[in-house]
């Protein structure tokens, strides 16, 4: 009895020092803000480039393919610099002591870039293909991120396959000789790809080695550059592993870049040359109409191998109606027209 007395008033004791146990309110807090910005994902596989529907199933296949070869060589050329950064003697040979992210840059948005309305065409929506010798335009005002190609461009343009053959070189060759490399310097005529900046700072291959050396700022973006130094890389490491085709420049076309150099020079010391030196014409049609004048707001010149420049509307027009039929022309963002 008394421990069972006990036990009782002990656990009475246990139960009354014990605190009392109230439910707990949970509370909420939102906490405002903010909402963090969410961008698309880079793109894992390669976006393609939308074609028209005026491109037949011939000439859809062979812009696949050569769209496809430009990718290629793209890819190609920023694997290169992604390797070997700024000591690789091609990418010094071609941009100098730049930095490599900006070249990197051009060669990714080719590949890996948003070409949602970058389109080709095949309808001569603008006339132009009905002129001799031009092989595609971008149209420019009249639509900022479309290119036409024409019919030339079908029956002359080489396959990447081809690169290095029948006695091709980087230094002499054509840059349009190969779809692929032409094609690059069409996407970075449009607004999406090239964005005004990469432009024409120089043209041929002597000029743009020199160019890279005088000025590798305007070098990493010159439209030729980047295309030259794509072809050579590729001709390098894939065509012909270790050998290329990269060739030294004719001793005839390092002398006319010269004397037109010097011609140049001579001009702008001399008010009365202007004119003067404007006389010389790439054929005896081109030199009637588009003949080397100078006049108000008009100035054209040759580089080597015939490439005809003139920096004015007016004269862009004149000189794409006389180009002779072995002549590839298009027009730049200024109204240039390019004739190789």
């Amino acid at each position: 009895m008394l421990a069972q007395f006990l036990v009782t008033a002990a656990l009475t004791a246990t139960a009354f020092a014990s605190p009392v146990l109230k439910n707990r309110q949970i509370t909420t807090v939102t906490i405002s803000g903010t909402t963090a910005t969410s961008y698309p994902q880079p793109a894992v596989e390669i976006q393609g480039f939308p074609i028209h529907s005026s491109c037949n199933g011939t000439e859809r296949r062979q812009l696949e393919k050569a769209l496809g070869d430009t990718i290629e060589i793209a890819q190609q050329a920023a694997q290169h610099i992604y390797t070997h950064g700024n000591e690789s003697d091609l990418y010094t040979k071609y941009f100098g002591k730049a930095p490599t992210a900006e070249v990197i840059g051009w060669y990714e948005k080719l590949v890996h870039g948003d070409h949602d309305g970058v389109l080709f065409r095949c309808d001569d929506i603008d006339g132009n293909c009905r002129q001799e010798g031009w092989g595609g335009h971008w149209r420019g005002e009249n639509a900022t991120d479309e290119t036409v190609i024409c019919p030339l461009s079908y029956s002359t343009r080489q396959p990447l396959e081809a690169l290095c053959a029948n006695g091709y070189t980087v230094a002499n060759g054509k840059l349009a000789t190969y779809f692929a490399a032409d094609l690059m310097h069409r996407l970075y005529h449009t607004t999406k790809i090239g964005e005004g900046a990469a432009e024409h700072y120089a043209d041929t291959y002597t000029e743009c080695l020199e160019l890279a050396t005088e000025n590798p700022a305007e070098a990493v973006r010159n439209t030729h550059t980047l295309q030259y130094f794509a072809l050579d890389v590729y001709a390098m490491e894939v065509a012909l592993p270790g050998e290329g085709c990269t060739g030294v420049p004719d001793k005839e076309s390092h002398d006319s870049h010269a004397a037109a150099s010097a011609s140049s020079a001579s001009a702008a010391t001399s008010s009365g040359v202007a004119s003067a030196a404007a006389t010389t014409a790439v054929s005896t049609t081109a030199s009637q109409s588009a003949s080397r004048t100078t006049s108000a707001g008009t100035e054209c010149h040759t580089h080597a191998g015939g490439e005809v420049h003139c920096a004015d509307v007016a004269a862009a027009e004149t000189a794409s109606k006389t180009t002779s039929a072995g002549t590839e022309c298009h027009t730049h963002a200024d109204g240039v027209v390019h004739c190789a």
